[in-house]
């Protein structure tokens, strides 16, 4: 069971959260600001953390930043009334790892929750899992059945990628930048062509499929 900890100076706010995530399955802990929620992680292993802004002693903006100048990767959703387009940045400066304002959509809540731990899982563990398939980003590798292929590096880390955030679109442009660099010489094309490697490996395999969107680029998606 995963463990989130709400972080507002409202209790009503604590209260109405709390109720919505244990409803949803996870074990909930409560903090009435940023130095009372580093003492609960002191004591209790968090999965991660719904976080307000303004808060009296340690506000939302600087919890965060606590946290990832000590290289602590711990999830953050920070959700605010504040509203304005520099608010977001400030917080996405900061280390935030997404941002919704108040008042909240719980279901968009518990959505945006769900992606964000799955991301965590994936970066903490390297690998991908679908159904019966192992994507391995340490040894580039994809297994199925017991048999294992390795994949050349451009091609996985594309892979990779797609399946890391499947239903996005990524343009061509975005992936090249990404797995490419920004720097590099290799026109976009490189993209498709990788693409059409990717699809070709994997024709036949019913646990995902690369798709492309017209006018806009490709996206992964998992059958399973």
């Amino acid at each position: 069971m995963f463990h989130i900890l709400v972080v507002d100076d409202d209790k009503h706010t604590r209260r109405l959260l709390k109720a919505v995530l244990e409803n949803d399955g996870y074990k909930v802990s409560l903090a009435e600001n940023g130095e009372d929620a580093l003492d609960v992680m002191d004591s209790e292993v968090i999965d991660l953390v719904v976080l307000d802004i303004m808060m009296p002693k340690m506000d939302g903006y600087e919890f965060t930043k606590t946290l990832r100048d000590v290289n602590n990767n711990l999830p953050i959703l920070m959700v605010s009334a504040k509203q304005l387009p520099e608010d977001k940045r400030k917080g996405f400066l900061v280390g935030t790892d997404d941002y919704m304002t108040k008042p909240i959509d719980e279901t968009e809540m518990l959505l945006r929750i769900k992606a964000l731990l799955r991301r965590a899982k994936i970066a903490t563990e390297h690998k991908i899992t679908i159904g019966d398939i192992v994507i391995d980003y340490d040894s580039l590798s994809v297994t199925k059945d017991g048999k294992t292929q390795e994949l050349p590096q451009k091609e996985f880390m594309l892979l990779y990628k797609l399946l890391s955030y499947p239903g996005k679109i990524f343009t061509r442009i975005q992936l090249m930048d990404e797995i490419w660099g920004a720097e590099s010489d290799t026109g976009w094309e490189t993209v498709t062509v990788h693409i059409g490697r990717l699809r070709k490996r994997f024709e036949g395999w019913p646990e995902f499929e690369i798709q492309s969107v017209r006018g806009l680029g490709y996206k992964a998606v998992k059958k399973v």
